[in-house]
Formats: structure tokens, C-alpha cells, sequence
């Protein structure tokens, strides 16, 4: 373990350079720079020596040369044990580097920018700075480098207590975090580059970044492990992986992936909506002219399912709302905000975990989906699709009337969110009924008039895909329900339009199909 006696620091981002610096020239270490950095390291009073000294050359082409040159990349590739590549940078007059110090033009950020141009998303992109991290990396067993600012205290600190030396672990540790970073780097690029060049949503190549936010307390069940990780390429800042924790418990496994759809129900609707979640599937949905009021029907759809609830809401969540959510065991709540007498009530249950988005929650468009299976992932683009009132087409002798329609829209837009085989009841702007993830559609239309009730007598059902057999309408029948949307397409459909026109249902075929697996 041999002493750091050089280092070369080269950074995009500042943060805490100058004392780092100044501690590593205290401990007698010589320092090289180029450009930015090195004239705020002299202005810190922080002696430096420029790259151009070492390399006899100049920077060029607006500092897209600096580094790439033998003298830097001699010193960090020789092989210490090496007798024979330590003569060789002696012969050329090449110093060792032991100590490296870079991070990365700030592509990620530039390309997150709205209307950004290309030109300045391409003049982002590092070449000096990934070549030195990587080559430093691949020389660990004798070179550190150092890629993130929050490391340099811990750097400082074992090179003050270990005589200027760096463990074989910590260089190990710096050295795979530094190939994280350019496989990130190069991911951000890759990715953007492919929707630039030629506007690929599938990718033939898909490179994949993300970050672990924190680990969790167990997965699913109490002996998996499990931690929550952030998409990288995913830059929108409405998510449950950027929203901020408030209040409450340790978020779960479970509770991301339900906060995760609660979030996605709410997003798609203007009115103010809530939405109560059990295991992924909403059990209940509404909107209306209040949040509390959407809050309390929505909960009140299917109240002994909502026990143990995650909830979402599109809109700030007022004292009305949080006694209304106060008064049942929910056990997060996500949302735009609280209201401050709102989020003192609570956080008198100490258990809810409370999250706010700090924007408003409104739908994205974009989004692509994946689902990984052994050997491989599945990728497709988002789900949604705007159900054109113009273009039902009602099939049955009983056509629906205007406030049915209504109903059919505001179903459609639950439906698509709720796992498949899934049949759906609702009235106006709620539901009544949902009959989630079952094996037979017919199964699925029994469960959701058996929780809607005396309610089922009247709703709209949405049905997720079309009807193979009559049987599923008939059930719908028995269980009172005035009209039915569903995609058509079946080779019996014929059959079940006969099957509604015998119960006198009206019938519209959407041509959507809202499967969820």
C-alpha cells in the first residue's frame, strides 16, 4: 500500500473542492488541474500544477482536450509491481498519479432541461473525464479515484489517520463506484441519443440505470429482502420515488407498489378524485366537487376492504379531508400537500406514513411500462388512451343515455387501472363494485355485484376485455345492471348482444381493450 503523493482533480461540480483540496496539498500531495477547477483551487490559495505543464501541450478545441494525452494516462495505467512499466514511464518522463478526482460534465441535468438543444446536450458529454475514471479504476489496485463530492470527507479522513495511504478496500469501494457512474453516464447518453437520433421507444440495446434510495425492512413477506430503487432515466418528478416522506413509519415494500397505483388512478382526472387501495387494486374510486367528499365516498365504495388502505389524492389535503382520514386505519396517504392544521392532525397517529408530491398530480404522458421475467424484460409504452365519446358504438336496441356515457368514461378510466379478468360498477363518478383479477370473467362480474350490492341495481359495468360467452352479461343482468362498455371483438358477440337485449342493457362496444397483468 503505497503513499499518495500526486493527485489529479478535474470537476464539474464544486461542492466542498476547495477544503478538500486544501487538505490533500496539507498532507504534502502535489496536485494537478485543468481549466475551471484549477483557477478556483489558485483562488483558494491551494497550489496547483496545470495538466498542460505535465502533458507540454495546450488545451484545445474549447477544452475538449485536456487530459487525453500519454503523460496522464501513462501515469495512472502503470502497473506499480511492474518493473517494466515503471521503466517505461521513466523513460518517457511520466509521473505517477495516485490519487484521481472527477466528476462529469452535467449531462443528465442539461437534457432534463424543457427544450433543451441538441447541441448543447451534445457539448455535455464527457470524453477526458469518463477516460481517466475509468482508467484509474482499472488500476485500483494502486490508484484512487474519486467521483462524488460526498466522499471526500472520508478520503480526507483515512489519508490524515493511514499516512497519506489508502486501503485496498477503500480502493476497491472508490473503483466500483467509479464504474457505476460512467455505466450511469453512459445510460443517460445512450438513452437520450436513441430518442434524438431516431425517436426509438424500444430500443435494439436498453441500458438501464437506477439508484438505491434506501433499503427496506423486508419485501413482500418478512423473509425477503428488498430495498427501493430510483429510475435514472426517468426524469419526471411526479413519482412516489420523488415524493417527500413526511410523517410516519418506514415505507414498505407493499406501500410503494400501492402508493404507486394510487398515484397513477388520481393522475387522470381533473375533478378532484381519491383513490383506496388495497393490494394494488383500488376498491374504491371517486371523484367529486370537495377532496373530503371524494375521500369519503371513495372510501365508503367498500369500506371492509379498505381497512389497512393506502390513499391517494389529487388535490392539497384540508382539515375536512384528514379528519375524514383520521377517523380509519389508512396506512399512507399520498398527495399534492397538507394544510398545515391537516398535517398536525395527522401526525397524531404515529403509524400513517403521510407523502407529498409538492406539485400538482396530473397525468404525464410517455411513461413506458416494464415488467421483468427470468431471463428477460418486457417493455411497452404507456397504457393510456383517451376513450372518444364519438366513437362508441352502441350495439344494442336500448341505447345509452348521456349521464350512462358519463359513466362509461369515468369507469373506463378506473377500469384500465384495475388487474384483469377485472369487471367494474359504477355510478356517476364512483364506483360501486370491483370484481379484480379474476380467472373468469363471470367470477369477475358475481364479485363485483356482490360488493356493490344493492347498488349494483342501476350501475354502468366496464368490462376490461370483451365477453367470450354470453354468461357473463347474464350475470350482469341478475345483478341489476342497466348498461355495459366493453371492447367487442369477440367471434360470440353476437351472442352477448342478444344477451343484453333480452335484459334490456344497453350495450356499447369502445374497441379499447384495458387488460392489466
Amino acid at each position: 500500500m503505497s503513499r499518495v503523493k500526486r493527485a489529479l482533480v478535474s470537476v464539474s461540480d464544486k461542492t466542498g473542492l476547495p477544503e478538500f483540496a486544501k487538505g490533500l496539498s496539507e498532507l504534502g500531495i502535489e496536485i494537478l488541474s485543468t481549466g475551471g477547477t484549477a483557477t478556483l483551487l489558485e483562488k483558494s490559495g491551494v497550489p496547483v500544477v496545470g495538466v498542460s505543464e505535465v502533458t507540454k501541450f495546450p488545451e484545445m478545441l474549447d477544452g475538449r482536450v485536456k487530459t487525453l494525452h500519454p503523460a496522464i494516462h501513462g501515469g495512472l495505467l502503470a502497473m506499480r509491481e511492474k518493473p517494466e512499466h515503471m521503466e517505461a514511464i521513466k523513460k518517457h518522463g511520466i509521473e505517477p498519479i495516485d490519487l484521481v478526482v472527477v466528476n462529469l460534465y452535467p449531462f443528465e441535468s442539461t437534457v432534463a432541461k424543457p427544450g433543451v438543444k441538441l447541441e448543447d446536450a451534445i457539448e455535455n458529454i464527457d470524453i477526458g473525464g469518463p477516460s481517466m475514471i475509468r482508467s484509474a479504476a482499472k488500476n485500483n489496485s494502486a490508484v484512487a479515484v474519486v467521483v462524488d463530492p460526498a466522499q471526500y470527507g472520508t478520503i480526507l479522513t483515512e489519508l490524515r489517520e493511514n499516512d497519506c495511504k489508502l486501503s485496498e478496500d477503500t480502493r476497491k469501494r472508490l473503483a466500483l463506484e467509479a464504474f457505476r457512474a460512467t455505466a450511469r453516464y453512459d445510460s443517460a447518453i445512450a438513452s437520450y441519443l436513441g430518442k434524438e437520433f431516431s425517436g426509438e421507444l424500444l430500443p435494439k440495446n436498453l441500458t438501464l440505470s437506477f439508484e438505491k434510495l434506501n433499503d427496506l425492512r423486508y419485501g413482500e413477506n418478512p423473509h425477503q429482502k428488498a430495498a427501493f430503487y430510483k429510475d435514472l432515466s426517468d426524469q419526471t418528478p411526479l413519482s412516489v420515488a420523488a415524493a417527500e416522506k413526511m410523517h410516519g413509519k418506514e415505507i414498505s415494500y407493499c406501500n410503494v407498489l400501492d402508493l404507486d397505483a394510487a398515484l397513477a388512478i388520481v393522475s387522470d382526472f381533473e375533478k378532484p378524485t381519491a383513490a383506496v387501495i388495497k393490494h394494488t387494486n383500488p376498491s374504491g374510486v371517486a371523484s367529486a366537487a370537495t377532496i373530503a367528499e371524494a375521500f369519503r365516498t371513495a372510501y365508503n365504495a367498500d369500506s371492509l376492504s379498505a381497512f389497512g388502505c393506502v390513499v391517494g389524492l389529487n388535490r392539497q389535503v384540508d382539515l375536512e379531508t384528514a379528519k375524514e382520514i383520521s377517523s380509519h386505519f389508512v396506512e399512507a396517504v399520498i398527495a399534492p400537500g397538507y394544510d398545515p392544521d391537516a398535517e398536525k392532525l395527522l401526525e397524531e397517529k404515529k403509524s400513517i406514513r403521510l407523502l407529498r408530491t409538492n406539485m400538482p398530480i396530473k397525468r404525464e404522458n410517455g411513461r413506458m411500462f416494464m415488467a421483468k421475467v427470468k431471463g428477460g424484460l418486457l417493455l411497452q409504452t404507456d397504457p393510456y388512451a383517451e376513450l372518444d365519446r364519438t366513437k362508441l358504438k352502441p350495439v344494442t336496441k336500448r341505447v345509452p343515455t348521456p349521464e350512462e356515457v358519463d359513466a362509461m368514461i369515468f369507469g373506463v378510466k378506473v377500469c384500465r387501472h384495475i388487474k384483469s379478468n377485472t369487471i367494474l360498477l359504477v355510478k356517476g363518478e364512483r364506483t360501486v363494485g370491483v370484481g379484480a383479477g379474476q380467472m373468469s370473467r363471470v367470477d369477475a362480474t358475481t364479485i363485483a355485484g356482490m360488493k356493490a350490492g344493492a347498488e349494483a341495481k342501476g350501475s354502468i359495468l366496464i368490462s376490461d376485455a370483451f365477453f367470450p360467452f354470453r354468461d357473463g352479461v347474464d350475470a350482469a343482468a341478475k345483478v341489476g345492471v342497466s348498461a355495459i362498455v366493453q371492447p367487442g371483438g369477440s367471434v360470440r358477440d353476437d351472442e352477448a348482444i342478444s344477451a343484453a337485449d333480452e335484459h334490456g342493457i344497453s350495450m356499447v362496444f369502445s374497441g379499447l381493450r384495458l387488460f392489466k397483468h
